[in-house]
C-alpha cells in the first residue's frame, strides 16, 4: 500500500479478547468513516495478537485502510499490516524503517515534546502522535498537552500531527481547529452504543472545517 493520506478518525483498537468481536467492532469504525486502525492489546499473548492482526490487516484491505501495529515491529511484519506506532522507548525510527522499508508508515509517539517530533521527521516518520491532550482512561498516567502545541508543531514539522488521549466527540473539535490532521480515539469510541455512528459523528467534525454542514449518516 502506498501511503494514504493521514487524516480523519483514527481508532485505536481495545483490549477484546475475541477476535470475532473486535473485528466486528474494527468494522463498524470503518464503516463509520475510520481512516486509519492501529491495532492495541496489552492483554493478549502473542500467538492471539497475530491472529487478531492478521485479521484486521485483512479487514483494513477491504475498506483500503491502513493497519497499523503498536509498538511491535516484529508483530507489524509478521502479519503484514501497513506500518507500525513506535513510543519513544521502542526500537529508534531509523531502524524500524531499514526494516520496513520505505513503502510502509511509521508513527511516533512525541508526548509533549516537540524536540522529539522534529527528530522523528528527521528520521523519517510518516507521522507523529501529541497527547495526552485530555484525561485518557486507557493511559490514566499519561502526561498531559498544552493545545498550543499543534499550533507551535505546525510552524516546525512538514508530516501530518495526530492528537491522542482522551479524545471524545465533545472535544476533538478543538484540536481539529487548532492544527490536528488526525484524532486518535479508543475508549469514547469503542464503548459507544452504537460505533459506526460515533464514528460517522466524528469523522463529521472533519468534513466542518471545509463545509459548513455535515449531513450525519442516520
Amino acid at each position: 500500500m502506498s501511503h494514504p493520506e493521514i487524516s480523519g478518525l483514527y481508532a485505536i483498537t481495545p483490549d477484546v479478547i475475541d477476535t470475532v468481536n473486535l473485528v466486528m467492532l474494527t468494522q463498524q469504525a470503518l464503516a463509520g468513516g475510520a481512516k486509519l486502525i492501529q491495532y492495541r492489546n496489552k492483554t493478549a499473548d502473542s500467538i492471539l495478537q497475530l491472529e487478531q492482526a492478521a485479521s484486521l490487516v485483512h479487514l483494513c484491505r477491504k475498506f483500503h485502510v491502513p493497519l497499523i501495529i503498536n509498538d511491535d515491529l516484529d508483530l507489524a511484519v509478521e502479519a503484514g499490516a501497513d506500518g507500525v506506532h513506535l513510543g519513544m522507548e521502542d526500537m529508534a525510527i531509523s531502524e524500524a524503517r531499514r526494516r520496513l522499508g520505505a513503502g510502509k508508515i511509521i508513527g511516533a509517539s512525541c508526548y509533549n515534546q516537540l524536540k522529539y517530533a522534529i527528530e522523528a521527521e528527521r528520521h523519517g516518520a510518516n507521522y507523529v502522535a501529541f497527547g495526552a491532550f485530555f484525561v485518557s482512561v486507557t493511559k490514566p498516567g499519561a502526561a498531559t498537552v498544552s493545545i498550543s502545541l499543534l499550533y507551535q508543531a505546525k510552524q516546525y514539522l512538514h508530516i501530518p500531527i495526530v492528537g491522542i488521549g482522551g479524545i471524545t466527540l465533545d472535544n476533538a473539535a478543538e484540536l481539529i481547529h487548532k492544527g490536528a490532521d488526525a484524532v486518535a480515539v479508543s475508549n469514547s469510541l469503542f464503548s459507544a452504543f452504537d460505533v459506526q455512528s460515533e464514528a460517522n459523528k466524528i469523522s463529521c467534525l472533519f468534513k466542518q472545517t471545509k463545509y459548513p454542514i455535515c449531513y450525519l449518516n442516520k
